[in-house]
């Protein structure tokens, strides 16, 4: 009998009694669990954050291109029913993701014309006779519930100060009049709520006030590459709202500045709303983010912490301005925090807001008046908007507008302030409640992300962040792989390929240390080259193959030095530098490597005061087996390559292999190989990576503090084990040898630091 009731789900009277039974074992502490029957979807699964005890949350899955219906999560409650109650009638299973109805376009048509419109379904756009087409002539549905593209709007020219907003999928506007100070308003339609403004104003300039609305069911969501397109992947000006190419978005990003005080603040629900993945991807993504921001020489003040229905605060802005805090003490406390014992029954969204408030005005306290206002604040709360005690945050969110914005109360004077403060909502969980989240992103510079997953965070973060200022900083590089075309150049922006065709063609890598000079191997020329024989590629903006002007060779490097001795070839100062007749276009892409003893290797290793090349070549090559890396040109790309130094005490039993190369009949090994040399390869400890034909003259690099430096060079090996390039390991008597780029300073400095000549702009060398 009891096997009948689970398998057609339970009566009326039966639930009555369960509940019943449930109840009367209260006062015991006796609690009901729910059960699963019932729970099935057709066509997905789903999870428990509790298994099936009191306060779990059942939360649905279905593949891409579908959504949980008809509700999205389930929450055990104390009497042991589920809320939303499963409808026998309405069985629980995955349906497709619908795109609002772009049947909303005036002056034009839509075809095909349908009911209802879903992924992969494509829509074509076309103006009335005397109308011109503006934003896109097709769309598809995407998997987000979005339409992909901008959308379409036929307008004419009829004198009006604005353009025409046009009309999002899905929803109604009110105003059709475009003179300053005209407003239009807007609304979504049938179940579908509105994100961005429901109000825009027609402004002197030509351009609407805030943000072009979209119209999202309960299953749409941002996807991070929508999040970086939101800021602008080309803004020049972040002070500024910026017009954007269709008139109709606006571009924010967290500005780097060189200089003023940057305060990042940062609050992560840990509510019991909110699943235990949802927590770690948002740590791991706050971690990341400072992360990022750290590579920069920029050192901004940060508040952190985490809530429920208290606050557990991990990082005190106030350390930060008293000098007592360390940024990798910050991280690892990040990394290591767990929800633990912490109470999460409850949420208090206010209570987050209202902590940042009081730090801001401790802050104004200590600046004073005139000090505060140059104070930048950045406000990132991750949260699914779910708060049951504290009340609505959005008038605490007020007091934060007037306190940076001073207390203006004209439109002009708040707009001068607005660059001052900017909140990133990124909401977060099974279930979101965008009605309570929305009002506290109302503005200039206020951003409401819906997130379905957070993982690629970095990517989003690398694209909010702002490095117009700073994008000329050596060792600069992205940390992942971007699977773009252009995914290897941001991960080693430095590397360039380097062409000599003369008498015996020769192809080496080189990396870029300015925006004017190539570093590469000396053994790369040959006697009679000349700078028209020799082109650089490195894909910038202006094209992929440069033109070079000079070459200069270290004055000490001659092959046949050693001749005599034992050693045919020698390749002791095996650095030269390529200038180029013009200076490459610094991007994302395309930008310098540090090299030792310069001042911003210094900056970049965060060195303070007046730093030494010593303390540099300690901090960079302080152990006796030194991981370090360079790079291998495959097709039209590079692969990194890892290899270990064997320093100190390990040298004289790696470099001990260099008696049975080619060419040495000497039985001393330090007479081939200087102290000028670091040497890697072989099998032991670690089995390296070998050198092969063409990597001469690349990087041995580091990554240090999330920038590049560059200590060594690609000059020459015991055994020609690979003559195309590729990854290829070492044998165990293989060994490379690198030329140390710290025992080659005076060079470089001579021509890099050159400040005697008005063609380039040169290094800062450190004096000691």
């Amino acid at each position: 009998m009891s096997s009948l009731l689970f398998n057609m789900g339970f009566s009326v009277n039966w639930s009555w009694f369960a509940a019943l039974s449930c109840l009367l074992s209260m006062g015991g502490e006796v609690w009901c669990d729910c059960t699963d029957t019932g729970m099935q979807m057709e066509g997905g699964s789903y999870t428990l954050t509790k298994q099936l005890q009191k306060g779990s949350m059942l939360v649905y899955q279905c593949p891409s291109g579908y959504y949980p219906y008809p509700t999205l999560v389930r929450l055990c409650q104390l009497d042991n029913t589920w809320r939303p109650a499963p409808k026998r009638f309405s069985p629980q299973r995955c349906k497709r993701v619908e795109c609002p109805d772009p049947n909303v376009l005036e002056y034009g048509n839509v075809s095909p014309p349908q009911e209802k419109y879903y992924v992969d379904n494509e829509t074509t756009y076309e103006c009335y006779s005397g109308y011109t087409m503006r934003g896109s002539s097709t769309r598809v549905c995407l998997p987000n519930g979005k339409w992909s593209g901008s959308t379409p709007i036929c307008s004419r020219d009829s004198g009006d100060h604005c353009a025409d907003p046009g009309i999002p999928a899905g929803a109604s506007r009110t105003g059709n009049i475009f003179g300053i100070d005209d407003r239009v308003r807007y609304t979504c339609n049938g179940n579908l709520f509105l994100v961005g403004s429901s109000e825009r104003v027609c402004q002197e300039n030509g351009q609407w006030t805030g943000k072009e609305p979209a119209c999202y069911y309960k299953h749409t969501y941002d996807t991070p590459l929508e999040v970086s397109e939101a800021f602008g992947s080309s803004i020049k000006d972040t002070l500024t709202t910026l017009e954007s190419t269709d008139d109709t978005q606006e571009g924010r990003k967290i500005r780097i500045p060189k200089n003023g005080t940057l305060n990042i603040y940062i609050a992560v629900d840990i509510s019991e709303s909110i699943e235990k993945e949802h927590f770690i991807n948002a740590r791991d993504a706050v971690t990341k983010l400072i992360t990022k921001i750290s590579s920069f020489s920029v050192t901004p003040n940060y508040e952190i912490l985490f809530f429920s229905a208290d606050i557990i605060g991990v990082v005190n802005i106030l350390d930060f301005l008293d000098g007592k805090a360390i940024l990798s003490n910050v991280k690892n406390t990040l990394e290591k925090f767990e929800v633990g014992d912490n109470n999460t029954a409850g949420t208090d969204l206010n209570a987050v807001f209202e902590h940042f408030l009081e730090r801001m005005a401790i802050i104004k306290q200590r600046a004073g008046p005139e000090g505060f206002k140059e104070h930048r604040h950045v406000l990132i709360v991750f949260t699914d908007g779910a708060y049951n005690m504290g009340g609505s945050p959005e008038p605490t969110v007020k007091k934060i507008k007037n306190m940076v914005y001073m207390n203006h109360t004209t439109e002009r004077e708040t707009q001068s302030r607005e660059e001052f403060l900017d909140i990133y909502v990124f909401a977060i969980g099974a279930e979101i409640y965008d009605d309570d989240l929305q009002p506290l992103t109302a503005g200039i510079g206020k951003h409401y992300f819906r997130m379905k997953d957070i993982e690629n965070l970095q990517e989003t973060f690398d694209e909010i962040i702002d490095e117009e200022e700073v994008k000329g900083l050596c060792g600069l590089h992205k940390e992942y792989d971007t699977y773009d075309k252009d995914s290897k150049r941001k991960m080693y922006p430095w590397w360039a390929y380097i062409i000599v065709q003369n008498e015996r063609p020769k192809r080496c890598l080189g990396s870029l240390v300015s925006p004017k000079f190539i570093l590469t191997a000396a053994h790369c020329f040959t006697f009679g080259d000349l700078p028209e024989h020799v082109t650089v590629e490195i894909n910038d903006e202006q094209g992929r193959v440069k033109k070079v002007k000079d070459f200069k060779l270290h004055p000490n490097y001659n092959v046949n030095a050693k001749a005599e001795l034992g050693v045919k070839e020698f390749y002791d100062y095996d650095v030269a530098l390529i200038q180029l007749e013009k200076d490459v276009r610094i991007s994302s892409s395309v930008r310098p490597i540090c090299i030792p003893c310069t001042q911003e290797t210094s900056d970049a290793l965060q060195l303070v005061g007046e730093s030494t090349c010593k303390q540099q070549e300690q901090l960079l090559l302080k152990n006796h087996l030194e991981k370090l890396n360079f790079l291998t040109k495959i097709g039209d790309s590079v692969d990194e390559k890892e290899v270990h130094a064997k320093l100190g005490d390990n040298r004289d039993d790696c470099i001990r292999h260099a008696l049975q190369a080619p060419g040495i009949t000497t039985d001393n090994p330090k007479v081939p190989v200087t102290d000028n040399f670091m040497c890697t390869g072989g099998l032991t400890p670690f089995r390296d990576h070998i050198a092969c034909t063409g990597d001469s003259g690349g990087a041995v690099f580091k990554n240090y503090q999330h920038r590049t430096i560059q200590v060594g060079m690609v000059s020459w090996g015991t055994k020609n084990l690979c003559k195309a390039g590729g990854m290829v390991e070492s044998v165990e008597s293989s060994r490379d040898f690198h030329m140390n780029l710290f025992r080659v300073v005076p060079f470089l400095k001579s021509v890099l630091g050159n400040d005697t000549q008005d063609d380039y702009a040169p290094l800062q060398f450190l004096e000691n």
